[in-house]
């Protein structure tokens, strides 16, 4: 697979739905990077006046997309014109992920991304879990659009394969994700996603949304 490029783009290919294996790690690193760099929560975590932010960054992006392929989670991609140009890595709701018990991924990321980076991200990591549901739930850690491919419609493209993924696994009863970015809660709540709670980071407030696997009955 390729990394989407502006020659590469045609408006009218129809994205499909990919699983994803070790084959893509590169692509998918490439993805959440730019998906990723810009943002605010990545901003406050990583210290972005910092020189050096863009390496803590891919350092951060690199190692957990390897630990979710270690722990042999779902991941999937859309792909238009055998491009990769959006990806999703889900949390099975028994894993439960607690990072500070990683010791080999808290390594990697101290020799790679530095030991504040890692302490604030393990911290802003304990601060979600500490506000899941007390049912088994999906968590949905990483997911990006590339750049040169949002405002298409790609994002809910991803979230609604994300959901299939959801209503297959009988063990799971919602999908939890979070964002710092406020623009984005009137797209998360059109998908029925709704707000658990706040977390607090400097000045930054990261929202934690949850959406039910399965619709209630009435």
């Amino acid at each position: 697979m390729q990394t989407a490029t502006a020659s590469d783009m045609d408006p009218s290919a129809e994205p499909t739905v990919v699983r994803l294996d070790r084959t893509a790690v590169n692509e998918a690193r490439s993805i959440l990077y730019k998906a990723y760099r810009h943002e605010p929560t990545f901003h406050y975590l990583f210290n972005e006046r910092k020189p050096g932010y863009d390496r803590r960054v891919r350092a951060t992006i690199r190692e957990l997309i390897d630990l979710y392929f270690e722990l042999d989670q779902d991941a999937i991609g859309l792909m238009t014109d055998d491009t990769l140009v959006a990806v999703a890595f889900l949390g099975d709701p028994a894993l439960r992920l607690n990072l500070a018990r990683q010791l080999s991924w808290r390594l990697r990321m101290m020799l790679t991304a530095g030991f504040a980076s890692t302490r604030r991200y393990i911290d802003y990591h304990q601060q979600i879990r500490a506000r899941l549901p007390a049912e088994q739930v999906h968590q949905l850690p990483l997911m990006g659009v590339h750049p040169q491919y949002q405002n298409r419609g790609y994002g809910r493209l991803l979230l609604e394969a994300v959901d299939r993924l959801c209503k297959d696994n009988p063990r799971g009863q919602g999908l939890v994700l979070d964002t710092g970015n406020s623009r984005y809660l009137p797209f998360y709540e059109s998908l029925g996603f709704r707000n658990l709670g706040e977390i607090r980071m400097g000045d930054l407030k990261e929202y934690i949304l949850y959406r039910d696997a399965r619709p209630q009955e009435h």
